[in-house]
């Protein structure tokens, strides 16, 4: 008899459950645990999420090249 998959919330990994659901915490999806890259996977999953992810990175860029100066 096999043990039923665990599932974690890849922000917040203390908060489990025996099924796929949401965190009650942050409402994100929770993830089959030990899957790689959770946060990530999440990340790519909206491409709003990945236009967030883009506008950070160019605003952490140009802060960094003023930096230089």
């Amino acid at each position: 008899m096999s043990a039923a998959p665990l599932y974690t919330c890849p922000m917040h990994p203390e908060v489990k459950a025996s099924e796929g659901s949401k965190c009650p915490r942050c409402g994100m999806n929770l993830v089959p645990q030990g899957a790689k890259h959770p946060f990530l996977r999440h990340m790519l999953s909206s491409p709003l999420h990945i236009g967030i992810m883009i506008a950070a990175m160019l605003a952490v860029m140009a802060a960094a090249m003023m930096m230089m100066r």
